[in-house]
């Protein structure tokens, strides 16, 4: 009887020069609910663009979120929505929630090489979040929806134009997400790919198709401590 085969270990990070980070959920903790602010704001211009009710909204938000990887997207295709007043308004959230990370700050300066922000939201929204985390000395740039042309995570075409846009060889970078359907590209162009989930459980509570992915072979790592994965790496180079 032939054994089964052993699982391939799990690929190291002694050749990447760039870390890319995601940035919601990613850099602070999922329990922080920021997110959900942007959420709840979502739902509500959804309701005020399309005259409907919060339950028809929100049905329609997590709809086109899953099919078009933002709902902005979802309602700039199928009801032709412009996005600068909708970019505006979802972003505008309280981060005071948020507070300084020291030792993810050490932690990323430790790591050798460039350190990019790759997110589906707004610059703005990216320069809070980092400035809240007292984090943003740490990031040369941020690639944000706009940059991206509008097309978001996991759209092929919006991490060509970011590894474009910063001259960053694939093969030499490594990722770092909370959804593991944003990895699947950047693992096939040759990226070491991380998956962020929550602090204290390597379990992600969210729906079904979000979860998706996140024991196929596109994952190479999955951590729920972000500062001691960072330093543990930091250490072996």
């Amino acid at each position: 009887m032939t054994a089964p085969a052993r699982p391939a270990a799990p690929r190291s990070f002694d050749h990447v020069d760039t870390w890319v980070f995601d940035l919601d959920n990613t850099l602070y903790p999922h329990h922080v609910n920021l997110w959900q602010q942007v959420d709840e704001r979502i739902r509500d211009y959804i309701a005020d663009f399309l005259k409907i009710g919060h339950e028809e909204a929100f049905r329609l938000q997590k709809d086109y979120y899953r099919r078009y990887g933002t709902s902005m997207r979802g309602l700039m295709t199928e009801h032709g929505m412009a996005p600068d007043d909708f970019l505006k308004f979802v972003h505008e959230v309280d981060h005071s929630p948020l507070e300084p990370n020291p030792s993810l700050g050490d932690a990323i300066e430790r790591l050798p090489g460039r350190k990019l922000i790759l997110t589906n939201g707004t610059r703005s929204h990216a320069d809070a979040v980092l400035a809240r985390l007292q984090l943003d000395r740490h990031f040369e740039d941020v690639f944000d929806i706009v940059a991206g042309e509008l097309e978001p995570k996991p759209s092929p075409a919006v991490y060509d134009r970011f590894l474009k846009t910063h001259g960053v060889k694939a093969e030499r970078a490594a990722m770092f997400e909370d959804l593991a359907r944003n990895l699947t590209v950047p693992y096939r162009l040759g990226m070491i790919t991380v998956l962020v989930v929550p602090e204290n459980t390597r379990e992600v509570f969210r729906e079904d198709w979000e979860l998706a992915g996140r024991d196929e072979p596109h994952i190479d790592h999955v951590t729920d401590n972000l500062v001691g994965f960072l330093e543990t790496i930091a250490a072996k180079r």
